[in-house]
């Protein structure tokens, strides 16, 4: 894995700033019951207003305040002090949310452990049982705020060959992981994203090959609104 030089770190810390600045204030979203929270999953294409929070809104008609943030982690330094920073649990705010769609994992898995040698951060996250971690931690601190946790996972890219290929193995462990834990606790819902891609399907990402096209976005955020109206149905 290629080493960052200063300057090049200098500039990533500044664009990090840039992009922390334009998460959505919950102040100025009273009366939203949807928070978004995770990486650049879930906050690419914001500035064509083709994010999936903003076709969760589309669809859904109304307000998801997308606190997302690209390049966030999931781990943080101490889950128990989680007041400000930029990583995943310190993007969630608590309020009278009824859904809290949350994504990530990756950045961890990738710069944590370049892909390879990833049990210790794995279980850092969520243990193989999928009950202990920090994932966990946050999804019932979330859930014992009285809002339901809607976890959604990562694109796959099948018959592609992309910068990030010798993640899958290890992206495939996180995402069964969360599977056990969305099946094992209530008010925890897990949608894989694994299926979205066909076979060869390059429009289905942004140039870079990491990134959802606003198509992949479109469709995790149409999909992410139709199990919350299937659920509130009930």
């Amino acid at each position: 894995m290629r080493v960052l030089g200063v300057k090049s770190g200098i500039i990533l810390i500044f664009l990090a700033g840039l992009v922390a600045a334009c998460q959505e204030s919950v102040t100025r979203n009273e009366g939203a019951r949807i928070l978004a929270i995770g990486d650049s999953l879930m906050a690419w294409n914001s500035a064509w207003g083709s994010s999936i929070p903003h076709v969760m809104e589309e669809v859904l008609g109304e307000p998801v305040v997308d606190r997302s943030i690209r390049g966030a982690w999931m781990t943080v330094r101490d889950p128990e002090n989680v007041e400000g920073g930029a990583n995943i649990p310190n993007q969630y705010v608590p309020g009278e949310w009824d859904w809290v769609v949350i994504n990530g994992g990756g950045n961890d898995l990738l710069f944590g452990c370049g892909c390879g040698r990833c049990s210790g951060m794995l279980d850092r996250m969520i243990s193989s049982d999928g009950m202990s971690g920090q994932i966990p931690l946050l999804a019932r601190r979330v859930r014992d705020d009285g809002a339901r946790v809607l976890f959604t996972g990562y694109l796959r890219s099948p018959g592609l060959l992309t910068p990030i290929e010798h993640c899958k193995p290890a992206g495939d462990e996180l995402e069964a992981r969360l599977v056990k834990l969305a099946s094992k606790e209530d008010g925890i819902v897990f949608v894989s994203n694994k299926d979205v891609v066909p076979s060869g399907g390059i429009t289905y990402f942004s140039p870079d090959l990491i990134h959802p096209s606003r198509k992949s976005s479109r469709i995790i955020g149409r999909k992410l609104a139709t199990v919350i109206t299937q659920f509130d149905a009930r």
